[in-house]
């Protein structure tokens, strides 16, 4: 093969911003998720994880947000 091959990684802060672009979700949508299952988040914070990296405030995304996301989605979508 001659074509070089990358791999790519999505970040914890990546997947969250796709996300809620494809669900069309504001903030507090996603507040609203978070605390759905009883996990406290703040604005700031959220904001934090949608800032560029280089950017001083920026804030990495941890498996434990996103993994509280998806199962506030999965609490709001799924029909049980």
């Amino acid at each position: 093969m001659n074509a070089i091959q990358t791999k790519k990684t999505l970040s914890n802060n990546v997947i969250l911003r796709k996300l809620k672009i494809a669900l069309n979700m504001r903030d507090e949508d996603i507040l609203e998720a978070l605390a759905s299952v009883d996990f406290k988040f703040g604005k700031h914070e959220l904001s934090a994880l949608f800032r560029k990296p280089n950017q001083a405030q920026y804030r990495p995304c941890k498996d434990q947000v996103l993994r509280n996301f998806l199962r506030g989605l999965q609490k709001k979508y799924r029909t049980v």
